[in-house]
């Protein structure tokens, strides 16, 4: 597996990805209309390229397909970590959090889904508060978590 620095030509892949790994991974967590309104198909990819570009976002690939991503902001916010639905387990999400994690000196706080609770937890992350947020309309439960350095 090959870790490397996001680039604009990657926004398509990533937002396939998401799409792929929130109706396939994290269905078992949330109700079909909660995964509808996390994502709903129809990505606005210079919203995407934008958001990427402003923080330190890295891809995964194995060979030429794009397998995970994850980004984290300057002051320590790790925004996205998704990895492909059929490579799941496999120490992608860990290698791209251990690269992020280096970045930063001091906390770090993601919003963890239920699905990913255990994966930060067992990283050290401790919840700092459980939170009902709004998409589309539709509630969904995710964690405050956070990490000291």
């Amino acid at each position: 597996m090959e870790l490397r620095e996001y680039r604009p030509e990657d926004c398509e892949a990533i937002t396939r990805l998401f799409y792929d790994t929130v109706h396939t991974v994290n269905r078992r967590d949330y109700a079909p209309a909660q995964l509808d309104a996390w994502a709903d198909g129809s990505p606005d990819l210079d919203a995407w390229n934008r958001s990427l570009q402003e923080h330190f976002s890295l891809v995964a690939l194995e060979g030429e397909v794009l397998v995970g991503f994850a980004d984290m902001a300057a002051d320590g916010y790790l925004d996205r970590l998704y990895v492909h639905k059929d490579y799941q387990g496999q120490g992608i999400a860990t290698a791209l959090c251990n690269r992020l994690e280096q970045t930063v000196a001091g906390t770090i706080v993601t919003h963890a889904s239920i699905t990913a609770r255990p994966f930060f937890e067992k990283r050290g992350y401790r919840v700092v508060k459980e939170q009902q947020v709004e998409r589309r309309g539709i509630r969904l439960t995710n964690f405050v978590m956070e990490k000291m350095q």
